[in-house]
């Protein structure tokens, strides 16, 4: 069964950096794009950044986009996002998902735990 396990975050002053990664098993990850979601408290979840199944394309969100960079190692089956220049905002739970061809959406309900990215002073 599918199975995404993401880590790597915790509490940050504004201006720090993070890199949270995201194991995947249970699918042939090199087939699929991954992406990057967030959810603030009372927010809907909001996708961060996608990199297709090659790693040869990226696409981020306005709000992160030359502060974020997403990147992927098929060898490991694990997808990572680096974040630079944290600002109190990008507070959430960071998840990881799959999606596959050109609609960035998970082919399937499942959604690992999640990792919290606190930005504070």
């Amino acid at each position: 069964q599918v199975q995404l396990v993401e880590s790597g975050g915790g509490l940050v002053q504004p201006g720090g950096s993070l890199r949270l990664s995201c194991a995947a098993s249970g699918f042939t990850f090199s087939n699929y794009g991954m992406s990057w979601y967030r959810q603030a408290p009372g927010k809907e979840r909001e996708l961060v950044a996608h990199i297709t199944s090659t790693g040869s394309s990226t696409n981020y969100a306005d709000s992160v986009k030359g502060r974020f960079t997403i990147s992927r190692d098929n060898v490991k089956n694990t997808v990572y996002l680096q974040m630079n220049s944290l600002k109190l905002e990008d507070t959430a739970v960071y998840y990881c998902n799959a999606y596959r061809g050109i609609i960035v959406r998970p082919p399937w309900n499942t959604w690992g735990q999640g990792t919290q990215v606190t930005v504070s002073s």
